[in-house]
């Protein structure tokens, strides 16, 4: 249950109505973390461009590491919403339920490749040492696994936008709903 108002489909009007529609035409359906900013439409908007540039431009880490990482922030912040959405993704593009639940339990055991454990250290450290991750120098795992300065960069970037999306989630109570996860465009 939201703590704050929200203005579902059927309410919304003007540009709010625009904007939902829109989302339902690319996206295939709209989200909870959409409708928790409907009192400030325009965010929505700004919200989906700094997801699509972050989660869905041209990089050297793939969809899936992106999910991957997206997943292990989600839990590292008890957001259970952002992790049940990206896992559902995660599952598009792994294709392997035994792979996903190996990742859930333990991702040092999971039988990933060795960036893509060096990025989950590094989304991990990140999300629970912000602090410390200037002086514990993660980047240098990912640069001797063969990721550029730029890769980095789209590392830093997707740890970044899940936990400010997470801080969203939790701070407008959307709560996951099983139906809304499936369904959506990828």
């Amino acid at each position: 249950m939201s703590k704050i108002k929200i203005i579902d489909y059927p309410e919304a009007e003007g540009r709010l109505k625009e904007i939902y529609d829109e989302l339902i035409k690319k996206r295939g359906k709209l989200a909870g973390i959409h409708k928790a900013q409907s009192l400030r439409p325009e965010s929505i908007v700004r919200h989906i461009d700094l997801y699509m540039e972050i989660m869905f431009s041209r990089s050297e880490l793939s969809r899936a590491d992106r999910e991957m990482m997206a997943v292990l922030v989600s839990i590292a912040n008890g957001c259970e919403y952002c992790k049940l959405h990206h896992l559902e993704a995660l599952r598009h593009y792994w294709r392997n339920e035994e792979k996903i639940n190996a990742f859930l339990s333990d991702y040092e055991e999971a039988g990933l490749s060795n960036l893509q454990v060096e990025l989950c250290r590094f989304a991990e450290h990140l999300t629970l040492f912000p602090g410390h991750h200037a002086k514990d120098d993660f980047s240098e795992k990912l640069k001797e696994s063969g990721v550029s300065d730029s890769g980095i960069l789209d590392a830093v970037l997707v740890v970044s936008y899940f936990n400010f999306v997470n801080r969203i989630v939790l701070g407008t109570g959307v709560e996951a709903d099983v139906d809304e996860i499936k369904g959506y465009k990828y």
